[in-house]
Order: C-alpha cells, then structure tokens, then sequence
C-alpha cells in the first residue's frame, strides 16, 4: 500500500509542526510519511521536546526545515497549524492535495512561571494528539 504524505506547517517549524510530525509518525507510520516545515526555520524548541518526551515520543533528532515546494507538489495532504502559515502558505499547483487548516494556539508565546508555560505545553500537546488520533482513525 502506498503511503500518504502529511506535510504538517507552521510559522517557525519549532513547536505544534514538530508535535503533530512527532505524533503522526507514533499512530500512523504504517499509513503516512510524514514531514513538518515552517515559513521560517526557527530551530526546535527544547519544551516541544521535553513534553513530547513525557508523551512516549521522542523527536529530538527532529530538524527545523523551511517549505520545500517539492514536498508542497507530491503531498496527499498539506495540514497548516497556526493562521499565520495558513495565510501565508504559497500557492501550489497540487490538485490531489487536501488543505487542512487545524489551529493551535502557540505554547512558545506562553509567559509566566515555567510551571505555567509547561502547561500551555501540555495542553496543546494533548489537543494535537487528539487530533492526530482522529486523522489515524478517520484513516484518511
């Protein structure tokens, strides 16, 4: 069976792009390849990968990629996760691709203790998560 490619995107390609990629690829590698990318490659943000950790799903060895209009051409679905990569994404001749916009909140813009920040961390990691399990189960 041939694998549906996911590109997941966000603005900076460091926290929800990460997360979703990590989770897919936990519940879904058998049916999805999948990639993430940013309009912008901000790096990987250590909480992504801390709360990811504390989920089972480890994507520290996970880069920060920019958009690449190839993978944009060969994707079954192109998943932005932030309105802004949403509104921004380029225009791509891809006619077999679904769009999808799920937005997220962004835990990097959380402020207050790091116990606060850890939360908003957790929470939008477990919101991803259940997307992401429904995607799987849908089986799109």
């Amino acid at each position: 069976m041939d694998k549906k490619l996911v590109y997941f995107l966000c603005t900076g390609n460091s926290c929800r792009s990460q997360i979703a990629d990590g989770f897919l690829k936990a519940l879904g590698s058998d049916k999805y390849e999948v990639k993430s990318a940013g309009l912008e490659a901000h790096g990987l943000n250590p909480r992504a990968v801390q709360v990811m950790n504390e989920a089972g799903v480890d994507i520290s060895g996970n880069t920060s990629d920019v958009i690449d209009p190839e993978i944009l051409k060969q994707s079954d679905y192109i998943i932005t996760l932030c309105g802004h990569a949403n509104d921004n994404c380029p225009v791509v001749r891809n006619d077999k691709a679904e769009r999808w916009h799920w937005g997220f909140d962004d835990p990097a813009k959380a402020t207050g203790t790091e116990d606060e920040i850890m939360a908003k961390f957790r929470e939008v990691r477990e919101s991803i998560k259940n997307r992401i399990e429904q995607f799987v189960k849908e089986g799109r």
